[in-house]
């Protein structure tokens, strides 16, 4: 389970299709999409 703050429903959600990705500097983070609104969510560091 991976939270990350939505934007446009301005509360924490649990990311929907959660992707594991690596910055340009090396440090982990994890993007998806919001369950409710389908907004793109992203989580630096997990």
């Amino acid at each position: 389970m991976v939270e990350a703050y939505c934007v446009k429903c301005k509360k924490k959600v649990e990311v929907s299709s959660p992707e594991k990705v690596t910055l340009k500097n090396g440090k982990p983070a994890t993007k998806g999409t919001c369950p409710n609104c389908s907004t793109k969510v992203f989580k630096i560091g997990g």
